[in-house]
């Protein structure tokens, strides 16, 4: 098989490599040279705090919304704040809490 480059010096993988190496669209690939001068494409594994891991902020909030589901005396909006972190950054207009009639 044989496949030019883009200008951007893009290529598509095959159906058939993606098949073979079970990724699809979004998965990442990882590209090594190998001692022989070939070059070794294979799925790339996820990192350990990589972007693939979810932050130990955004798990700490998690695990307080964890059971709270179906807890009475929860509104949406508190936990929508307490979800959205309204009060990490208060003068950031994006995280005040919305006020009807304000």
């Amino acid at each position: 098989m044989s496949y030019t480059l883009t200008a951007k010096s893009q290529v598509t993988l095959p159906k058939p490599i993606r098949d073979h190496l079970k990724v699809a669209p979004g998965d990442a690939v990882e590209f090594r040279i190998v001692a022989d001068g070939t070059v070794r494409v294979q799925p790339a594994k996820a990192k350990r705090g990589g972007a693939d891991q979810p932050s130990a902020a955004l798990l700490a909030k998690y695990r307080k919304l964890q059971g709270v589901g179906g807890h009475a005396g929860s509104s949406t909006d508190e936990l929508m704040s307490l979800l959205r972190g309204y009060d990490e950054d208060a003068t950031d207009p994006g995280f005040a809490p919305h006020r009807p009639g304000k």
